[in-house]
């Protein structure tokens, strides 16, 4: 039984298909279909562009040390920790104690 023929394309066939895709704005189905394209075809060449281009997680990462903060920094952030507690504790006290605006309520 003869299956049909696998078709090849030139390796400048596939970006200028892809760039297709990008230029126009259509969906990878409706550009497929006017090339006479598999639409999976078509997507998986779009998708391997996109992980060639995409930089690697390990490429993302910044290769600098982060520095120490300087003493302005420091005295920011404990100035910022005393406040967040004493915010807290008003917090709490209006949490537990009584509301007089349910006593007026009754």
């Amino acid at each position: 039984m003869e299956g049909r023929q696998r078709r090849s394309f030139t390796e400048d066939y596939k970006p200028q298909a892809v760039h297709l895709v990008a230029s126009s704005g259509r969906s990878i189905g409706s550009v497929a279909k006017e090339l006479g394209l598999r639409d999976s075809v078509l997507r998986r060449w779009v998708l391997q562009r996109a992980a060639r281009l995409e930089p690697t997680a390990a490429a993302r990462r910044p290769t600098t040390q982060a520095t120490p903060p300087s003493s302005d920094h420091a005295a920011e952030i404990a100035r910022l920790q005393r406040e967040n507690e004493r915010l807290r504790m008003e917090r709490d006290i209006l949490k537990n104690g009584p509301a007089p605006w349910r006593a007026c309520a009754a």
